[in-house]
C-alpha cells in the first residue's frame, strides 16, 4: 500500500529534477521542492537528505509543503481507486472504514 505512495513521490520528485537543469543553479528552492524531497527522503530512511530538504526552507513553509503534497497524493490515489479521499487516507492510515 505505501509502496503505490512511495513510488508517485519519487515520478514527481523525478519530474521535479528533470525540468531543471543539469547544472547546480544559485536560486533558492521552493517549499514544493523541500516537500518532494523530504518525503521521498522518509520514504527512503536518507536521513542526509532529510537534513538537506529541511535547510532550504522555514520549518513553517515545510509543513504547509508536505501538507500539501499529502493532499495531492490522497487525491491522486482515490481517483486512480474510484473511492473518495477520506476512505484513501483512512486506508493508508490503518483506520477503520467510517
Amino acid at each position: 500500500m505505501f509502496g503505490w505512495l512511495r513510488k508517485s513521490v519519487a515520478r514527481f520528485v523525478v519530474s521535479l529534477r528533470a525540468g531543471t537543469s543539469s547544472g547546480r543553479d544559485t536560486r533558492g528552492h521552493n517549499l514544493f521542492e523541500a516537500a518532494a524531497v523530504y518525503v521521498s527522503a522518509c520514504a527512503e530512511d536518507d536521513q542526509e537528505r532529510i537534513d538537506e530538504a529541511t535547510t532550504w526552507v522555514s520549518p513553517e513553509a515545510l509543513s504547509f509543503g508536505v501538507s500539501e503534497l499529502a493532499c495531492r497524493a490522497v487525491i491522486a490515489l482515490a481517483r486512480e481507486r474510484d473511492e473518495s479521499p477520506q476512505t484513501v487516507a483512512r486506508a493508508l492510515l490503518g483506520l477503520p472504514a467510517a
